[in-house]
């Protein structure tokens, strides 16, 4: 989705236009995350840009999109472009973490006690 929202509609109050945006916005991830997906990928995976226009969008995290349309619209902004890119993904296992030695964790014989 490539989408310029404009956020001043004349006959119509700021506040309820920007949350007819966010709430386009929420729906075109619902929708998409919906699809079925594909075999050997786990989820869909967004690259998301937000910004004034085009060439001023700045790539932004999936939960930080309607944070950030709300930010620019506090700031005076007349329209906001947000473009969503969906990709397939897959999960990729954290490495195994040692636990360090109970003497290494630094609580002075607290751990003894017990």
């Amino acid at each position: 989705m490539k989408k310029t929202y404009p956020l001043i509609v004349e006959g119509k109050h700021p506040e309820r236009v920007l949350e007819a945006v966010k709430h386009d916005i929420r729906k075109y991830f619902k929708r998409e995350r919906a699809r079925v997906l594909p075999k050997g990928v786990d989820f869909w995976d967004f690259d998301c840009k937000v910004g004034l226009d085009v060439d001023s969008a700045e790539v932004c995290k999936v939960g930080a999109v309607v944070d950030t349309v709300g930010a620019l619209a506090q700031g005076g902004a007349a329209s906001v472009y947000v473009e969503i890119l969906c990709k397939p993904g897959t999960w990729v296992p954290a490495p195994v973490r040692e636990t360090p030695p109970p003497a290494a964790l630094g609580v002075d014989g607290a751990d003894e006690a017990l």
